[in-house]
């Protein structure tokens, strides 16, 4: 008999919320306990997330049911701390927060728990040990895989990437950027060289021998729902395949990072939890690619892959997803 881990969501109705529902509902190792969210209380799951309309009966709630071994935190950036400032969790329930509010060091303990950051291509053996993971940020995960071989390497200085993200990535609340009217054939640069995740990025890198490293960051609103796709611009003495050995030799035991020997698009990876490379060179300058999903491997699905980890399950569990590539 498989071992059933039993799961609880606090803030179920965003984009994120969405996605772990999903996932959970269909993982063959967990029981999905309760999902909470006071706006949406009595309310069946899939009266808010659509597409789940058949897959399952059950409702939001406004009760914590400690009656789990894990518990998954989908609030906004800065709910999370407030939360478990508020509500008292018992120390046995491992925590995954998938907002920004424990990835940095200096702010990664509140109470008795201290949390790991959960990027399982960094940080493998410590999430197998921790009982409380921080869920990296979407763009901080497709940059930092298109950096952490090289930042092993000592091989960083000055970094210069752009990136586009779909308007999930900017949560389900209406914004004046975020509805169709605004995004439909236009994009739009923001947050230039002050995004939120540059600090999480840079924490990683300087933890791999490059404390020199800086990252200087553009981000792009794009005209499509989902996926992140990261170009990465840095000087550099080795060859190309000198580049790809070492991305390849890297990521040999990590399932869901592929180095490609070909140009690499977006839609290779929505829909699923993976991420994908490819290398240019042209004279000294190295261009990485890098692409994912901003809400699974960018959130959802990694927190599902943490868990994993956490509880001893092949990474890969209930993450077999097919990318939408027509």
């Amino acid at each position: 008999m498989k071992a059933t881990i039993r799961t609880g969501i606090i803030g179920g109705a965003g984009y994120t919320g969405g996605e772990l529902i999903r996932l959970l509902l269909h993982h063959p190792n967990t029981e999905l306990t309760f999902v909470h969210s006071k706006s949406n209380a009595g309310n069946k799951l899939y009266q808010v997330h659509e597409d789940l309309i058949g897959s399952t009966e059950q409702t939001f709630t406004e009760n914590i049911n400690q009656d789990i071994n894990i518990l998954f935190l989908c609030l906004s950036h800065g709910e999370s701390s407030k939360f478990l400032q508020e509500n008292v969790i018992d120390d046995r329930i491992k925590i995954i927060d998938l907002a920004n509010d424990f990835r940095l060091k200096e702010q990664s303990k509140i109470g008795n728990r201290v949390f790991t950051y959960g990027l399982p291509e960094l940080n493998f053996e410590e999430i197998q040990t921790s009982n409380n993971i921080a869920n990296p940020g979407c763009f901080a995960t497709a940059i930092q895989l298109g950096l952490l071989p090289l930042a092993k390497k000592s091989l960083l200085k000055d970094v210069y990437s752009t990136g586009i993200t779909g308007s999930t990535g900017a949560g389900q609340s209406l914004s004046a950027t975020s509805h169709f009217s605004w995004r439909s054939n236009n994009i739009q640069a923001y947050k230039t060289l002050t995004h939120q995740h540059l600090g999480e990025i840079h924490q990683s890198l300087h933890q791999l021998n490059s404390k020199n490293a800086s990252v200087h960051f553009v981000p792009w609103r794009g005209d499509f729902t989902r996926g992140i796709f990261i170009s990465s611009t840095i000087d550099a003495s080795v060859s190309i395949e000198e580049a790809n050995d070492i991305y390849k030799e890297y990521y040999k035991q990590h399932p869901f990072t592929i180095v490609s020997d070909k140009q690499i698009s977006m839609k290779q990876v929505v829909n699923s939890n993976k991420a994908v490379i490819f290398i240019e060179k042209q004279n000294d300058k190295l261009v990485i690619h890098s692409a994912i999903d901003n809400l699974l491997k960018g959130a959802s699905g990694q927190a599902v892959e943490n868990m994993n980890i956490m509880f001893g399950l092949d990474q890969t569990t209930g993450l077999h997803l097919k990318p939408s590539a027509f």
